[in-house]
């Protein structure tokens, strides 16, 4: 009896020991990085090289080119930010096709209407030249990612627009609304929104960018939104989408800020 009792004994510390070494055994090895060490490889080492990459590269610039140069439409006349004051003709042209594609999409989706557009004159990236438009134009027009946003204001958060446009004193892509201001353009004394007066208590949609949306070249007034609807619709698409839909451009010369 005594020698089987010894035997478990041993036994039991036979296991305790196997199972020690099992579990230490088993701890993730940490090693350490003593040196790292690498070199250039010069693509353009050889000529052999550069005619491997240009042959593997070609089909794919081929086939963006021949999309960006397709022709969507034609343009009459040279279309630049830099000509007007107060508005310019392709400030008109994008403020007008924002509202009237967003609206669209506005309608669909949310079951109401855009009451103006605002977009920003440094937004406009190249000019619109004389002769054909296209999808490459709409590309330098607005090489940026922004997406057209509706934001949700009251009619005395629009008198901040108002102000802020006149300070600023750059013409703006404007459409749908209409700012009277006084002979010696130091203030404000009217505003339409559809050819309506202005109401300080009502609720009007506004379409922009997301950049602006969210504060940008200080129209810090859209960030009092108290709610904004992404459209999921980018601006420059929204130009492609109008530029296939006409066959001309128009001139689009009417002011949006008027001296009294």
């Amino acid at each position: 009896m005594v020698k089987v009792k010894k035997n478990t004994i041993k036994f039991i510390y036979f296991v305790i020991l196997l199972t020690f070494f099992s579990l230490t055994s088993c701890e993730s090895y940490k090693g350490k990085i003593y040196e790292v060490k690498g070199s250039n490889i010069n693509i353009n080492e050889n000529q052999h090289s550069r005619n491997d990459i240009e042959n593997f590269v070609a089909p794919f610039r081929n086939h963006i080119n021949k999309d960006l140069d397709s022709i969507l439409a034609y343009n009459p006349v040279d279309q630049d930010k830099s000509k007007g004051k107060w508005q310019s003709n392709i400030g008109n042209l994008l403020a007008e096709t924002t509202l009237a594609l967003g609206d669209k999409v506005f309608e669909m989706r949310e079951h109401k209407s855009i009451d103006f557009c605002i977009l920003n004159h440094g937004g406009i990236r190249s000019v619109i030249p004389k002769g054909n438009v296209t999808t490459r134009t709409a590309y330098e027009v607005m090489p940026f990612e922004n997406s057209l946003i509706v934001a949700e204001l009251k009619g005395s958060q629009i008198r901040e627009i108002a102000d802020y446009l006149l300070e600023n004193r750059k013409p703006h892509p404007l459409a749908g609304i209409t700012i009277y201001i006084s002979e010696d353009e130091k203030s404000v004394d009217k505003i339409l929104i559809r050819n309506k007066p202005l109401e300080d208590q009502k609720t009007y949609y506004v379409a922009t960018s997301d950049y602006l949306a969210n504060g940008g070249d200080n129209m810090t007034f859209f960030t009092e939104s108290p709610k904004k609807y992404d459209l999921d619709y980018k601006l420059r698409n929204l130009l492609i989408d109008y530029f296939k839909s006409v066959d001309t451009l128009p001139n689009l010369t009417d002011k949006k800020i008027i001296i009294e």
